[in-house]
């Protein structure tokens, strides 16, 4: 074959492979391009919502006044428990002991990771469930006892939650009381485990409300 000939089929040759190879460059383009477009576009978004920080310091309660609180509340395996500020489960543990439904809220990541291994160690958990959630965004209706150890402004502003319970439902509180509403029981313990005073409020709905006091919940 002429060396005219042979030049000019590899010149048609190296045409043909580089139209054939057009389509695959222009998607390596394309998606080097969208690539870039959806790094840039994830650099640029603002970042994710963090939770909101927790609204208490954990301080473990006692377990002496643990029991305490669920025989003030009057806890069997009929009832369905819920602990607003969970801490690291003892409440819920204890409960879930006696038969009854326990179930856990906490705002930390840290004491919800901390009570699901607690659950896990006393063997509960066909009984026991703890979440990671904003207690002032739940539905309470489905507990008939509530367990808390939170700040008396923080009671309060569960008030309107908490009339929303069941009948004859009782809600215990460890050493904070809820103004503007009348306990039925104050107890007055030493705890064995820290030697310190404690007091334990109980509540049953529907709420007494004190004289001269309106509670609304809103702080």
């Amino acid at each position: 074959m002429p060396v005219v000939d042979q030049l000019q089929r590899r010149a048609v040759t190296s045409v043909f492979r580089a139209v054939a190879m057009l389509p695959v460059a222009v998607g390596l383009v394309l998606a080097v391009s969208a690539a870039g477009r959806a790094a840039f576009q994830e650099a640029s978004a603002p970042p994710a919502k963090a939770a909101r920080a927790p609204d208490v310091v954990y301080v473990p309660t006692p377990h002496d006044v643990v029991d305490k609180m669920l025989e003030m509340a009057r806890v069997k395996k009929e009832d369905v428990v819920y602990d607003l500020g969970c801490g690291d489960g003892r409440i819920v543990v204890a409960a879930a002991k006696k038969g009854a439904k326990a179930i856990g809220y906490d705002l930390s990541r840290e004491r919800v990771e901390e009570a699901r291994a607690n659950v896990k160690k006393n063997k509960v958990e066909k009984l026991a469930e703890i979440f990671e959630k904003d207690i002032f965004t739940l539905d309470l209706s489905e507990a008939n006892v509530i367990t808390l150890y939170l700040l008396p402004k923080l009671n309060v502003k569960l008030i309107p939650q908490l009339e929303k319970l069941k009948p004859g439902s009782r809600i215990v509180s460890h050493d904070f009381d809820m103004k503007g509403v009348q306990p039925d029981r104050m107890v007055h313990m030493t705890s064995q485990e820290d030697g310190e005073s404690h007091t334990i409020y109980l509540w049953t709905v529907p709420l007494k409300k004190e004289p001269g006091h309106e509670p609304t919940g809103q702080q």
